[in-house]
């Protein structure tokens, strides 16, 4: 059955009328650029000073789009989604940490929620980030081609060492691990070690570990099918979590500044088409690979349900996961989930002032994608009309 992705009955059934209005409210204020650019300057600026603006940022975007402080919080959150289908990725949202001993603590930290997931039905994964765990500047020198020192070397096989440990641990317990994709100019060593990760344990059908293509890049359509070539070579099965990408306005930006060609794909339409044409090959070679459908595009997840009914491949299949982030596109996730699909949101969590670089991102998201706010508010307001007539 495929979804009606307008059915805002569904869509939001797991949300109050209190919930609806904060995310009306945050929405609104998100679809005015001029108003989010005061919101995050006024939001950095308070943090650098340490004013007390905690309570105001959790009780706001806070609450929309993360699962709670601590992995416990997160999990009462899992719960609600569970009941209606919806999965959860396990996302330790802390970002931009340094030093040995950050990257140390964050390890058991990815362990423990590997190790929850494992004892629940609706976890089916985590989210890690190479740079929780490894120092930029090193990713830097690698993917840059740079001669390492003595002590960059041995800083290197601690952070082989990190993440050997934490998919490991994803393998013994069975649940699956995926990678974030980074900024291009650090991207390369993360793909080495992803696929390192893959081969060592994606085996006998399984399949623990996935890479994440972004396909915003204009490379990335045909480095999915090299890295497909490379798995069917090495006898591995490949995880690929699709996405069209984070950091368009950044990595523009640097390559402008840099004198070098903008890996960034010319157009929306081409970046659509990459990813379509993305997922139409991952669903040919369900026997080879498990692909992570992880967009906020409805055209896109119909397209894709559409194949796998008319192939008469299951919406259980085990190689196919759709995605959204959580406290947005609901409409499409819980629609998904209704009519069968694997559905799962990515959950962050972690103390609010170490999540503040995802918050900001999803509120910059928000204001600079074409559309995704206007719709989002179009939804809300339906379903809030609807249940006051109800």
């Amino acid at each position: 059955m495929l979804p009606e992705f307008d059915n805002t009955e569904i869509a939001f059934q797991y949300r109050s009328n209190k919930e609806l209005k904060r995310a009306q409210f945050l929405f609104s204020s998100m679809s005015s650029p001029t108003l989010t650019n005061i919101g995050l300057g006024l939001t950095k600026w308070a943090m650098a000073w340490n004013l007390p603006i905690k309570s105001l940022i959790r009780n706001t975007i806070f609450k929309q789009f993360c699962g709670g402080e601590t992995m416990e919080e997160a999990a009462q959150t899992a719960d609600v989604l569970g009941k209606y289908g919806v999965g959860v990725i396990l996302d330790y949202g802390v970002e931009g940490k340094e030093g040995e001993n950050e990257f140390d603590r964050a390890v058991p930290e990815f362990i423990k929620a590997i190790k929850y997931a494992s004892t629940q039905k609706n976890i089916p994964f985590i989210s890690i980030k190479i740079t929780g765990f490894a120092r930029f500047a090193l990713l830097e020198k690698i993917h840059a081609g740079g001669q390492l020192s003595e002590a960059e070397t041995a800083e290197w096989q601690r952070v082989r060492q990190r993440i050997y440990d934490i998919c490991g641990a994803a393998s013994r317990y069975r649940v699956m691990v995926l990678v974030d994709a980074e900024e291009s100019w650090i991207q390369q060593p993360v793909d080495d070690l992803t696929d390192d990760m893959m081969e060592a344990f994606n085996k006998e059908g399984d399949v623990f570990v996935f890479n994440t293509f972004q396909l915003y890049r204009h490379d990335r359509l045909i480095f999915l099918q090299q890295s497909f070539e490379k798995a069917k070579a090495k006898g591995y099965l490949l995880g690929a979590k699709l996405v069209r990408g984070a950091y368009m306005e950044k990595e523009r930006r640097r390559a402008e500044e840099n004198n070098y060609p903008s890996p960034i794909q010319p157009s929306k339409e081409s970046t659509d088409k990459d990813y379509d044409a993305a997922v139409l090959f991952c669903l040919e070679r369900l026997d080879y690979l498990a692909v992570f459908i992880g967009t906020h595009n409805e055209q896109s997840c119909l397209e894709a349900a559409a194949y796998l009914e008319s192939h008469n491949i299951p919406a259980t299949h085990p190689h196919v996961y759709f995605s959204q982030l959580y406290g947005m596109s609901d409409n499409i996730s819980f629609n998904l989930a209704h009519s069968g699909y694997h559905v799962a949101k990515y959950l962050p969590y972690g103390p609010v002032k170490d999540v503040i670089p995802y918050l900001m991102r999803r509120a910059q998201e928000n204001t600079s994608v074409a559309g995704q706010t206007g719709r989002e508010l179009s939804l809300i307001n339906k379903e809030l009309k609807r249940r006051k007539q109800g």
